[in-house]
């Protein structure tokens, strides 16, 4: 059991170890506290708006089979931005 546990630590150190520059972010504090401060909550009210729009936009959607598009457009692309783009990336938002 320790020669199992002791072989996956170290592979896991291996693959790891090269992981923390590639990943290194130095971003600018002013940009991040801008994106917590203004971008985020202005990304999550389109993302309402955007969900609004599209309860309206729907039955129009589906009679000309853009559903996919129109959801992408208005609430899928808006949630994204809001909740799973990293802090102070905003080329993402372009």
């Amino acid at each position: 059991m320790k020669a199992k546990l002791l072989t996956s630590v170290c592979v896991a150190a291996i693959l790891l170890g090269g992981a923390t520059p590639s990943f290194a972010d130095d971003g600018d504090p002013l940009v991040i506290i801008a994106d917590v401060v203004a971008v985020r909550p202005g990304c999550f009210v389109a993302t309402a708006i955007g969900s609004a729009f599209f309860v309206v936009s729907f039955p129009f959607a589906l009679l000309s089979k853009s559903v996919k598009r129109t959801a992408d457009t208005l609430v899928v692309k808006p949630a994204q931005a809001t909740f799973t783009r990293p802090l102070g990336d905003m080329e993402a938002l372009q």
